[in-house]
């Protein structure tokens, strides 16, 4: 059990407690990871704009990026999340799982942007030309790897948050990569 409390809608500012309401209207709850960020004053209302900028990727991509990230950034709590999130748009628990693995035999555009978001995030954005071109060879611009970096970016704030507290997963577990292969 995590030593991070999560936080109730009483114990957060009337600024963040509209924010909670927002997000039990559309969403139908809270989730824990978004409570947590309400500890601090105005955390909550910016990570939610940039998570809701609009960008040149679609959300089936933004998907495929934020799993990645969370896999090897060793999330569970976003790995979790982005499971039902990456199915609600269009993966299979198989292809997701495939994503998480690192890549996408079903979509030769979809593995280019999985290899992509995988240096980025392994090699801290030094990534070499080959995966680069690979990516730009699949129909990607370079507006749309700044969409990546920013979703990985996006991605590792809550990655961290999440690593550091270890506060109650409120999805569905995901499984375990090395649960699946055995």
């Amino acid at each position: 059990m995590s030593k991070y409390a999560v936080p109730t809608k009483a114990e957060v500012t009337p600024a963040n407690q509209a924010i909670f309401e927002k997000l039990e209207k559309s969403l139908g709850f809270v989730p824990n990871l978004y409570a947590y960020y309400a500890k601090n004053e105005t955390a909550l209302g910016d990570y939610l704009t940039l998570q809701n900028r609009k960008s040149t990727l679609k959300a089936k991509e933004r998907e495929v990026i934020n799993l990645v990230t969370s896999q090897i950034n060793g999330c569970r709590y976003c790995q979790s999340a982005h499971t039902v999130l990456g199915k609600m748009n269009g993966f299979t628990d198989e292809q997701v799982l495939e994503l998480r693995g690192g890549s996408a035999s079903f979509d030769a555009k979809i593995d280019a942007l999985v290899k992509l978001t995988a240096a980025v995030v392994t090699n801290r954005g030094k990534v070499d030309e080959a995966t680069k071109t690979a990516f730009f060879d699949a129909g990607y611009t370079e507006a749309n790897l700044i969409d990546v970096v920013i979703v990985v970016g996006d991605k590792v704030i809550s990655n961290y948050i999440h690593n550091l507290t270890d506060f109650a997963i409120d999805f569905p577990l995901a499984p375990e990569l090395n649960e699946v292969e055995a």
